[in-house]
């Protein structure tokens, strides 16, 4: 399982639903495993990377899953999410991004978010979440959609990230 960074054009395009809970994936190369074992190889990643969260979009697989593990609460998986309500109320946070290595930066995001989506065994269920949780399911959400947690700051900082980005690159 590769991790997709920043620069691969994936990052940026809209994943589609998923349309077979019971199978596996329709795309390759994900189409040989099952939906529980993406899922299992997706938690390891995130713990092997010291992360919290992981989008399909962010291995190459352009279907609408992604999983959360704050370590604050069970390991999520999530299907087909839609987000139904977020608060008015915002907050100010640093993130990063398992695709955007060693790039951090403060994120405004709504406080609370309401979202329903499918688990791991196809039953559906609302959450509404609020603090790290909600934070996470809005970034993961992002890249079902195709973007990235710097698409939303503001533009001198944007393109200071962008800058650093490419000298990077170039090193």
């Amino acid at each position: 399982m590769q991790l997709l960074t920043f620069g691969n054009d994936l990052l940026c395009q809209k994943a589609e639903p998923v349309k077979n809970l019971n199978g596996g994936p329709s795309s390759p190369p994900w189409n040989v495993f099952s939906w529980n074992e993406i899922f299992q190889k997706m938690l390891d990643v995130i713990k092997q990377e010291s992360g919290i969260g992981l989008a399909g979009s962010q291995i190459a697989l352009m279907e609408r899953v992604f999983v959360v593990n704050t370590g604050e609460d069970v390991p999520r998986i999530f299907i087909n999410p839609s987000i139904i309500e977020t608060s008015e109320e915002a907050a100010k946070y640093e993130e990063g991004c398992l695709s955007v290595p060693k790039i951090w930066a403060n994120v405004i995001r709504p406080k609370k978010v309401k979202v329903q989506a499918w688990n791991e065994k196809g039953r559906p269920f609302t959450l509404e979440a609020e603090g790290m949780l909600a934070r996470v399911i809005l970034h993961e959400y992002d890249h079902l959609e195709g973007v990235l947690f710097l698409d939303r700051l503001p533009e001198s900082k944007r393109k200071r990230l962008l800058d650093k980005l490419a000298k990077r690159a170039k090193a």
